[in-house]
């Protein structure tokens, strides 16, 4: 793993070089927190070269639900705690959880569009409030991706590896990212290239041997429904 110091430094500085390539505009600044996670993947995209889509439907397979009969969404105020999916209504309720969580001494849980493991990353963040920022929590995976892209044979497999090296469990995360990959409507996709990683965020090595954001000392309960 690269040390925790290094880590940030880069993740802060592509979070200042995203920021420097994209005017944000009062009317994006007050994005309904339904568009926040779709929104962050699309920046992420930009930033890294990782495909659109494949971000799109990474967030979906973590976070995604229907609310009043409309369609899937991803959420960004989303915690997992030991397989159990929370949606809270604001990023304060959720950092609040999080919260009563760490104080009940349990370290082990998932935060965000991207369901950020809070024992292996935060770490890697200047506090909790900054790992549930969108557009960090994003840039962040697609980093990440764009590393087990270099090391897999297409984006699905690194969406896989991205859940698990235990080939069962990739297999049931692939099979579920590529439906709802599919399910994107023509305009998310962004060229989709394959691409060498040209600035990891992991060192090929460094890559833990469970291969994954999640942690699997106990069978992986992915956020979405059956």
């Amino acid at each position: 793993m690269v040390p925790s110091s290094r880590l940030r430094a880069i993740v802060s500085a592509a979070l200042m070089g995203l920021a420097s390539m994209l005017h944000v505009s009062p009317a994006s600044a007050r994005l309904r927190d339904a568009d926040l996670c779709e929104e962050a993947a699309r920046r992420a995209a930009r930033a890294t070269g990782v495909p659109q889509e494949v971000l799109m439907a990474i967030t979906l397979t973590e976070t995604g639900r229907r609310t009043g009969g409309g369609p899937m969404r991803p959420w960004p105020w989303a915690v997992n705690v030991a397989g159990q999916g929370h949606w809270f209504p604001s990023r304060a309720e959720a950092e609040q959880f999080v919260a009563s969580v760490l104080d009940q001494g349990r370290g082990n849980f998932d935060v965000g569009c991207f369901q950020l493991n809070n024992r292996w990353h935060a770490e890697n963040f200047a506090s909790m409030h900054d790992m549930f920022d969108p557009d960090a929590n994003a840039l962040y995976a697609a980093r990440y991706l764009q590393d087990l892209r270099g090391l897999s044979d297409d984006w699905s497999s690194a969406a896989g590896a991205y859940h698990s090296a235990t080939p069962e469990l990739a297999r049931r995360y692939r099979s579920r990212f590529e439906m709802l990959l599919a399910d994107l409507p023509a305009a998310a996709a962004e060229g989709v290239v394959a691409r060498v990683n040209a600035f990891p965020l992991f060192r090929a090595g460094d890559v833990r041997s469970t291969g994954s954001l999640v942690p699997l000392d106990a069978p992986a309960r992915p956020l979405f429904g059956d």
